[in-house]
């Protein structure tokens, strides 16, 4: 099983960013750890402040991976574009959030990509990248 995860803007900064909110571990850290966990998973990893450039990542691997992990990030609530990338694919996409995006800003309340997605993993801090692997390796449409 092939699942990329694609992280959106300001993910980079995990481990130093509002540490209260997102924890004070790297995602490149955590990621090393979660391929350690999963062996038999051939996991990969982008990450990209710029929507046009997630869009491509979706766009690339969208017809060959298994499955995709995807933290959009602001992009969540702005992107009709990625919503429309995920869409266009034939890979299954879903939508991960390290803090729970209905205890924050209103403004975070509503996601745009959640309809091209077969569902959403939030506010379960990084552990919603594991769910969402384990999801997929349960899935039986895989």
């Amino acid at each position: 099983m092939k699942i990329q995860i694609i992280n959106g803007p300001n993910l980079n900064l995990l481990g130093k960013r509002e540490p209260e909110i997102y924890g004070s571990e790297t995602f490149e850290d955590y990621f090393e750890n979660l391929k350690k966990r999963f062996p038999q998973v051939e996991l990969h990893y982008f990450q990209s402040n710029v929507e046009g450039e997630m869009i491509n990542k979706i766009h690339e691997v969208g017809f060959e991976f298994d499955a995709i992990l995807l933290n959009a990030g602001g992009y969540t609530h702005t992107s009709v574009a990625i919503s429309d990338a995920i869409a266009g694919v034939t890979t299954p996409t879903l939508e991960v959030h390290i803090s729970n995006i209905y205890k924050r800003e209103e403004f975070r309340h509503k996601s745009i990509i959640s309809k091209s997605c077969v569902g959403m993993i939030s506010g379960l801090g990084l552990k919603g990248y594991e769910l969402g692997v384990l999801y997929f390796l349960n899935s039986p449409e895989l």
